[in-house]
C-alpha cells in the first residue's frame, strides 16, 4: 500500500511540474502505459495473498483514476497557455509603420493613353485595334498615299516586303474600320498603339511611339465639331481653361487639314520658355476627312462627311509632366518610373 501511495504522489509532483504538452505525454507514458509504473503495481497481486487482493486492487484504480484527472487537467492548463503563448507571438502591432511592397506602377505612357480612352468612351466613341505588321494597302491606298509619296521612302518606312511593312500610323485602324461599315454612319472611334518609323532617336525623336487617332464620320459634320471636341479633350487632359487654336496645314488623308495648338498650360498663354514665348504649344494635327477617301472605302462623299485627328502620347505625356527627353520612356530605368508612384 505504501507503494501505491508513493507511485501516486511522485505521478502527482510530475504532472504538475510539466512545462508543456510534450512533458506531460513523457510522464503520461511513465505511469499510465501498459509498461507504466502504476500497471506494474497491478502485476503485484499475483504475489499478495487472496485477502488482500481486492483492496490492493481497489487502491491501484484509486491511484489511477487520481493520476489520470490530475493529467487531464494538466493537460487543459497547458492547452491554454500555449494558445496564449502563441497569440502573444504571432499578434501584430498596427502601430508599427507598414512594409511598402514594391509592385511596380502604371507606365506614364499609359496613364495618358487610358486618359484619353476613357476621356472619349465617355463620348460614345469605341475603341478600335489592329495589327503593328500592316499591308501596303490599309497604311499607305486607303489612306490617299498614292505610290510616289514621300512617306513611302525606305527612310521613314519599315519595310518587311514590297507589300507588309511596320505600320506608320494608326491610321491604317482608321482604314481598316472604314472599310467594315461598308458606307454605314455613323462611326467614332478612336485608335490607340504603337506606330514605327525609321528615324535617328534622340532627345524629340524615337523609331517607335504611341499615337491615339480619333475619326468620326456620318452626315453633316464639321469643322466646328471637331475643333469643339479637341477643345474638350485640352480641358481635360491639361486642364480647365485650355484654349486651341488651328494652322492650316496638310495630310493627304484629309482636306483642308489643321495643325492645332493648345495655349500652354504653364504660363496660360502669356509665354514662357516651354512654350518658346508664344503662348502656345502644338499637340496634335487633323482635319476633315478627304472625299478621295470617303469614296475608296464605300462612302458617299455627297452625304457623309468626317473629321479625324491623331495625337503623339510621347508628346503629351513630356509636356503634361515637364519630360525632357523621349528616351526616358524605354529605358526602363526604375528611378524614373518611380516618380509617377502618385500619379498612378
Amino acid at each position: 500500500m505504501d507503494k501505491i501511495e508513493a507511485v501516486q504522489s511522485e505521478a502527482l509532483q510530475a504532472i504538475q511540474e510539466a512545462g508543456s504538452l510534450e512533458a506531460l505525454q513523457a510522464v503520461r507514458n511513465t505511469y499510465l502505459s501498459k509498461k507504466g509504473s502504476i500497471q506494474a503495481l497491478m502485476t503485484q497481486m499475483k504475489s499478495l495473498p487472496k485477502e488482500e487482493k481486492p483492496a490492493f486492487g481497489q487502491k491501484v484504480n484509486v491511484c489511477k483514476q487520481e493520476v489520470t484527472q490530475a493529467l487531464e487537467k494538466r493537460q487543459a492548463e497547458l492547452a491554454k497557455l500555449a494558445i496564449v503563448a502563441r497569440m502573444e507571438e504571432e499578434k501584430i502591432d498596427i502601430t508599427l509603420p507598414g512594409d511598402r511592397l514594391k509592385i511596380g506602377t502604371t507606365h506614364p505612357l499609359m496613364m495618358i493613353q487610358q486618359e484619353i480612352e476613357d476621356l472619349f468612351l465617355g463620348m460614345g466613341y469605341k475603341i478600335a485595334e489592329g495589327p503593328e505588321v500592316e499591308q501596303d494597302y490599309y497604311n499607305f491606298e486607303l489612306a490617299n498615299i498614292p505610290k510616289d509619296h514621300p512617306a513611302r521612302d525606305m527612310q521613314d518606312t519599315f519595310y518587311i516586303d514590297p507589300n507588309t511593312l511596320l505600320r506608320t500610323h494608326t491610321t491604317a485602324m482608321q482604314m481598316r474600320e472604314l472599310e467594315k461599315a461598308k458606307g454605314q454612319t455613323p462611326i467614332k472611334l478612336i485608335c490607340p498603339g504603337k506606330v514605327y518609323r525609321r528615324d535617328d532617336d534622340d532627345a524629340t525623336h524615337s523609331h517607335q511611339f504611341m499615337q491615339t487617332e480619333g475619326l468620326v464620320v456620318g452626315e453633316h459634320i464639321t469643322l466646328a465639331d471637331l475643333k469643339g471636341t479637341l477643345e474638350f479633350m485640352a480641358n481635360k487632359v491639361f486642364g480647365e481653361g485650355r484654349k486651341i487654336r488651328f494652322r492650316p496645314s496638310y495630310f493627304p488623308f484629309t482636306e483642308p487639314s489643321v495643325e492645332v495648338d493648345v495655349s500652354c498650360p504653364f504660363c496660360n498663354g502669356k509665354g514662357c520658355s516651354v512654350c518658346k514665348g508664344s503662348g502656345w504649344i502644338e499637340i496634335l494635327g487633323a482635319g476633315m476627312v478627304h472625299p478621295h477617301v470617303l469614296e475608296m472605302n464605300g462612302f458617299d462623299s455627297e452625304k457623309c462627311s468626317g473629321f479625324a485627328f491623331g495625337v503623339g502620347i510621347e508628346r503629351v505625356a513630356m509636356l503634361k509632366y515637364g519630360i525632357d527627353d523621349i528616351r526616358n520612356f524605354y529605358t526602363n530605368d526604375i528611378r524614373f518610373l518611380e516618380t509617377f508612384d502618385h500619379f498612378d
